[in-house]
């Protein structure tokens, strides 16, 4: 019998059987879908670090200002009543603005605090990005397969 022109076998993707691919390929994956929840999980602990704070704050500035509300607010409104010589409910109404001018502020720095959350956005790149890749690679497999034939 005639021997080979060749004699040495390729090494790679050739030698291997397709279980074997399939299995590798399946792990790959599994793997990634790992790595994507890690991730996931990563950045909503983030988040929810940050909506504690933010949350904190909203409340902490509740709270201190029903504080100015009820220590603050009789005397303040008593005392420009006798200062600039107006009526008592004047008094009340400039302690009542007063107050609605320190809640604006705690509401306005409760909300950039909440405009900070990520919103899993590096989790959504690599979901995209790794939906791209096999994307490419199916293309790829389907225009090589009509040049095989």
């Amino acid at each position: 019998m005639a021997e080979p022109a060749v004699k040495h076998r390729p090494s790679g993707a050739r030698d291997q059987s397709l279980g074997t691919l399939v299995s590798q390929a399946i792990s790959d994956v599994s793997l990634l879908l790992k790595s994507e929840i890690e991730l996931a999980k990563l950045e909503l602990r983030k988040d929810a670090i940050r909506l504690g704070i933010g949350g904190a704050l909203l409340g902490m500035a509740a709270f201190v200002g029903c504080l100015i509300l009820i220590f603050a607010g009789f005397g303040y409104a008593y005392g420009l009543s006798a200062a600039l010589a107006i009526p008592l409910y004047a008094g009340f109404f400039c302690t009542a603005g007063t107050c609605a001018f320190v809640a604006a502020a705690a509401i306005l720095i409760g909300r950039t605090r909440f405009r900070k959350l990520s919103g899993l956005q590096k989790t959504r790149r690599t979901v995209q990005d790794d939906l791209a890749l096999l994307k490419r690679n199916d293309t790829a497999v389907v225009k090589a397969a009509p040049e095989d034939q």
